[in-house]
């Protein structure tokens, strides 16, 4: 089965995400918004409304106060309201009037609600101002002696026409306005007359909600208006005032616009789903390979890390936590190459150590074997003259026997000598005292020791220097390394032969060579000559060889100096050479 990556899972989770988010809001808008905004709606009306009975009980609002009181009410709430008695007639003016007062002094209260339905760009175009004189038509309601009397107009007459229609049995009344109070045409609601409608459907109240009312228990709604069909919610807050008498506050809030909305918003979501699809998808897919991809560059580099690859960089530049864990991650690689070049170079130095170590065993193994070798065919030598001495060999023999046993002795001290050298050598203790001087000065005081040497075998000493400069190194050391080399050289050299030893400078390098004329060097030994006790002629004897430390002190000195060195077949010889550079 094919794996997912985390991008395509990121991607789906967050399509899967959105789309149920989404949906959640549009079955919330479909299932439950009307009902929600019908609560928030009502609810707060229900608030201002009870607020508004305490301030109009407390206060005992009258007259212009009460009306402004009321248009504020209706205009901060968008809903209609009216103070009536139980039996339904209206204890307040229209919020909404004009105070028209007649030729006989009688004051009339005009109310504007319902006209303005009809009429109120009209109206508002008329611009009635206070001391205007009007003439108005309508129907006029009679009130107790306490209150003015009450018309609804039909039609408005002023010096600029009339508004409205005539009707010849209404009655008509003029005078001059003294009050008037209307709305901010900009905010007015056109079914602000559907108070009144209301209040001819609802009242006369029936005997169970004159019960509740008098227990002042608030009483809350829906209601259609017949000839319109509009939903409204109708809220009856009773109130008593100070004489004892109760009141209604009665308050008609249109639902229509909620429903309207909810309409319209269920089609704008169905487009805007088409295009917040899209958009989800997108959105999704850039998220996803927002976070997935320093995701990947980390698991990419835990990949490497596995593999004991610590080369990766920080290559994560985000300030947050993938940031932090980048950062943390590229310290760790760095920190563990660290420490495992360091394990590395501590393991190379572990086996290096033990290589050296093993060597060392063996070489000193080797060196017992080759010692013990070699001392031993003198010390059977002398112990067997020393034997033929004690048992009294004749008078004759005796100086030949001594004789014997002390060049045997003399060869042991050699032997010793060599090897305690060697010894010191490579036990690196050894501390050179260099000085400047000249080779070819070392070597022909070298050859005066060798002039015996030289004389048994009839052979000539040629020392060339060409261009010769001095050498830095320590001249005791150096001269054991010429000693050896001339006394490899002689031993090996056909009698009346001539040794040549050249100096000369090549660029910043003094090479010293020593060839001889003689049997030359197997190809296959001319490596292992350096090694103790090692003898380049098949015997491997000590009657024609040294020691066979001469040529592995040379090599353990030339390795002190820092010095390199070679040996080769020559036409005719054996040539062996040393470095020293400037």
């Amino acid at each position: 089965m094919r794996r997912r990556g985390i991008t395509f899972k990121l991607f789906v989770m967050t399509v899967i995400f959105f789309l149920c988010f989404y949906g959640m809001v549009i079955l919330s808008q479909l299932l439950f918004f009307d009902g929600f905004y019908q609560q928030q709606k009502e609810g707060r009306v229900e608030k201002h409304l009870k607020n508004f009975g305490a301030s109009y009980t407390s206060e005992q609002w009258t007259g212009t106060r009460l009306s402004q009181e009321l248009a504020r009410f209706m205009l901060r709430n968008k809903t209609q309201m009216a103070i009536v008695k139980l039996d339904g007639k209206m204890n307040s003016d229209d919020p909404y009037h004009m105070k028209l007062r007649t030729e006989d002094g009688t004051s009339v209260v005009v109310s504007l609600s319902m006209f303005m339905n009809e009429y109120g760009d009209a109206l508002r175009a008329a611009d009635i101002q206070e001391d205007d004189q009007l003439t108005l038509e309508g129907e006029v309601f009679a009130e107790d002696s306490s209150s003015p009397d009450l018309i609804y107009p039909v039609s408005i007459t002023t010096g600029g026409g009339t508004i409205g229609l005539h009707e010849p049995e209404m009655t008509k009344l003029s005078g001059t306005v003294t009050e008037i109070v209307l709305p901010d045409f900009k905010i007015w609601n056109p079914r602000q007359g559907i108070l009144f409608e209301a209040l001819e459907d609802w009242f006369p109240l029936t005997a169970g909600q004159i019960e509740q009312l008098k227990r002042m228990e608030m009483q809350k709604q829906e209601w259609t208006a017949p000839w319109s069909g509009i939903r409204n919610s109708v809220i009856i807050l009773p109130v008593q005032r100070a004489g004892g008498e109760i009141e209604l506050l009665f308050t008609v809030t249109s639902l229509q616009d909620v429903k309207d909305s909810n309409e319209a918003l269920r089609w704008f979501f169905l487009y805007l789903g088409l295009g917040g699809f899209a958009l989800i998808l997108i959105l999704s897919l850039f998220f996803s390979k927002m976070v997935a991809r320093p995701l990947i560059k980390l698991n990419n580099i835990a990949k490497r890390m596995v593999s004991l690859d610590f080369t990766g960089d920080n290559s994560i530049r985000q300030k947050d936590e993938l940031g932090s864990l980048s950062n943390s991650m590229f310290t760790l690689s760095v920190s563990l190459d660290s420490a495992l070049r360091e394990l590395r170079e501590a393991n190379r130095q572990l086996v290096e150590d033990m290589e050296r170590k093993q060597r060392m065993e063996d070489m000193q193994q080797d060196f017992f074997a080759n010692a013990s070798h070699e001392l031993k065919t003198p010390l059977s030598i002398i112990k067997g003259f020393a034997e033929g001495l004690e048992d009294g060999v004749s008078a004759g023999k005796q100086d030949h026997y001594i004789k014997v046993i002390i060049e045997e002795a003399d060869k042991m001290e050699f032997l010793v000598k060599d090897m305690l050298d060697l010894a010191r050598l490579e036990s690196g203790t050894i501390k050179l005292r260099k000085s400047s001087f000249m080779l070819s000065e070392l070597t022909e005081k070298v050859a005066d020791k060798l002039v015996h040497l030289l004389e048994d075998k009839r052979l000539k000493v040629v020392i060339i220097p060409a261009n010769e400069p001095p050498v830095y190194a320590d001249s005791s050391w150096i001269e054991q390394v010429v000693l050896n080399f001339m006394t490899n050289a002689i031993r090996h050299a056909d009698e009346g032969s001539t040794i040549t030893v050249n100096i000369e400078s090549q660029g910043q390098t003094n090479r010293f060579s020593i060839q001889n004329q003689g049997e030359p060097i197997p190809e296959d030994q001319l490596e292992q000559i350096w090694e103790r006790f090692y003898r380049a002629e098949p015997s491997r004897s000590r009657l024609t060889g040294g020691t066979g430390l001469g040529l592995s002190i040379a090599k353990r000195i030339l390795d002190m100096h820092g010095c390199r060195y070679a040996v080769e077949n020559i036409e005719n010889g054996v040539c062996f050479s040393m470095y020293f550079e400037g």
